[in-house]
């Protein structure tokens, strides 16, 4: 199994936190469950960190059953419309967003 990881790092400032949010659940979350070949979806907002860590706000999660399924998923449309609601959330939080790729799973 492969899993992108999607890591949302900075701050709100005023509502904008709950907006980022309502945003991820009402309108990215729909979108990242049609990616192509997706075999579970997952986000995480974060309820608290250590007090040295850095400031992540959400992690999200995408599983695929191999990197070529991974890359149909990139390369789709669904991913196009996604990357523009993103884009557009994250002019709420002072920070950006990075992917990491993780291969394996539980043993």
């Amino acid at each position: 199994m492969i899993t992108r990881t999607a890591i949302f790092e900075g701050r709100f400032s005023g509502d904008n936190e709950a907006r980022f949010f309502a945003g991820v659940e009402e309108r990215l979350a729909p979108l990242w469950r049609q990616f192509p070949n997706a075999l579970d979806v997952r986000w995480f907002r974060m309820d608290s960190a250590d007090a040295d860590a850095r400031p992540i706000v959400m992690i999200q999660q995408i599983d695929y059953p191999s990197h070529e399924a991974l890359a149909q998923a990139v390369a789709s449309p669904i991913r196009d419309q996604s990357r523009a609601v993103t884009l557009e959330l994250m002019e709420l939080l002072d920070g950006g967003f990075y992917h990491f790729i993780s291969e394996g799973g539980a043993r």
